[in-house]
């Protein structure tokens, strides 16, 4: 079967001037102005998607056959290119036939043609195959015009659906350009509203605890910049000029007024000794007022000092992914879970914006685990914000499916989190050796998110740091009276 696109080469159509048309339209709609407008992080990362859109519209040409009646006209105007004019001349009559058979739009203009000029002389046959090639390209660009605008139509449902979500989750979940446009990015499943209000109701918790947003923020960029000398870097010459006697004073020339305690007065030097006057004697001494004596001599000049110098290059410590475990036993039920969660969302949020990969683990008779930075993000965070906490709890199976994660290569880097009340059995004595020959050996950092100051101390002490989040009734009152 012959494709749009196989017929615009044919005819030789600038089918990118009709794609790139569709897609100016497309951007001038309202519907974008408005998002634009409301959204200005999300704008770069929508016209990133552009490629995208050309190429889909590129490829709905490809694929789509031309109709048949088209089609079989096309191939009859090739083969009357290769005639002579005698030859045209002859097959005019079947030629004719078979357009009102096709119901072309040609056929009454070659129906005049016929019935003027019988027989067609070399001008008269170019003339007719140009007039014949100028309906077909009419006829293939509004099959081509067609075909784009249902497709324009089809992606701005496509980009209408995604710009409703991405609204709505960018106050929650953007606070940069990267954030904007992997929020994009992970837009692009079939979500209904229902379906992510969850994530803007969490959102909205945790826009009410800007302590719990304000920890996740300080948890997520806690490794700092550190120093490291510069490899094969050659010492250098460091020139600096000081100041220094010309020559060696030796007569006394006088009394002036200064801080050199080489020189000082001995009736200067005894208000040291009493301590009444002491505070004096250094206000004077750091306003040079003391008494010293002048010598003779006294002249300065400049002098270059030289010193080897090594460069250092301040690196920035790689942030690695996020492993989140949160423990979903009984005891973190009800506001603490709520705690979890959002804490979670606002790591998610870190993780966006860094370019980071968050992956969840939940714990307690079992672990059931979410990647909410892959390209089905959003869909996994519903899942895990749909959860509920009940159970008992098991810290050991949650450091021994981290140190499982931490195997992998991609996970080399990663930190740990581990949100809970922390009010459990002790570790095993194997699990605590596994986490620190990771903290040792590795460089991987284990954080403890404690929910609760009753937490057990021999449980925490394997943690590197310890981020406090006291969900207790009184820490919660005192909360709400400082903001």
């Amino acid at each position: 079967m012959l494709s749009v696109e196989a017929l615009d080469a044919i005819l030789t159509i600038g089918e990118g001037e009709l794609i790139e048309g569709i897609i100016v339209a497309l951007l001038a709609t309202p519907q974008l102005a408005l998002f634009f407008e409301k959204f200005p992080r999300m704008k770069n990362a929508v016209t990133r998607d552009i490629p995208r859109w050309r190429e889909l519209l590129q490829a709905r040409l490809h694929e789509t056959n031309v109709p048949q009646d088209l089609a079989r006209e096309v191939l009859c105007y090739q083969q009357s290119q290769l005639l002579t004019s005698s030859q045209l001349s002859a097959a005019l009559p079947q030629i004719l036939l078979l357009l009102e058979s096709l119901d072309s739009p040609f056929f009454g203009q070659m129906q005049k043609t016929v019935a003027e000029t019988p027989h067609l002389t070399a001008a008269q046959q170019t003339l007719f195959l140009q007039r014949w090639r100028l309906s077909l390209v009419v006829q293939t660009t509004s099959l081509n015009q067609q075909l784009l605008e249902d497709e324009r139509d089809q992606l701005l449902a496509e980009v209408e659906q995604r710009l409703a979500l991405s609204g709505q989750l960018e106050p929650v979940m953007v606070d940069s350009d990267n954030a904007a446009g992997r929020l994009w990015d992970m837009s692009a499943g079939t979500l209904k509203r229902g379906d992510y209000q969850l994530i803007v109701e969490y959102g909205d918790f945790l826009a009410g605890q800007p302590e719990l947003l304000k920890l996740a923020e300080q948890l997520g960029r806690s490794k700092e910049a550190k120093a490291v000398p510069k490899q094969d870097a050659p010492a250098e010459t460091w020139r600096m000029l000081v100041r220094e006697p010309a020559c060696v004073p030796e007569q006394v020339d006088g009394l002036q007024r200064s801080d050199d305690i080489l020189r000082l007065l001995p009736p200067e030097l005894a208000t040291l000794g009493i301590s009444e006057l002491e505070f004096e004697f250094y206000r004077r001494l750091v306003e040079k007022q003391l008494l010293t004596y002048r010598l003779h001599g006294d002249a300065w000049r400049e002098k270059v000092v030289e010193r080897p110098v090594v460069h250092q290059d301040f690196d920035q410590q790689p942030r690695g992914p996020f492993i989140v475990c949160v423990d979903t036993s009984g005891s973190m039920g009800g506001f603490n879970e709520q705690c979890a969660k959002a804490f979670c969302l606002a790591l998610m949020r870190v993780a966006l914006a860094d370019n980071r990969r968050c992956f969840i683990m939940l714990f307690s008779s079992e672990v059931v685990r979410y990647e909410v930075s892959g390209a089905d993000g959003i869909e996994q965070a519903i899942r895990f914000l749909s959860q509920r906490f009940r159970g008992g709890t098991d810290l050991a199976s949650c450091f021994r499916a981290i140190a499982e994660k931490m195997q992998g290569s991609e996970w080399h880097d990663a930190d740990a989190v581990v949100i809970s009340d922390f009010i459990a059995q002790r570790l095993p004595d194997e699990v605590v050796m596994q986490v620190k020959d990771l903290q040792r050996r590795h460089q991987h950092r284990f954080h403890a998110v404690a929910m609760s100051a009753h937490g057990k101390p021999g449980i925490m002490r394997i943690f590197d740091h310890i981020w406090r989040f006291d969900t207790g009734m009184r820490s919660r009152l005192l909360r709400r009276w400082r903001r």
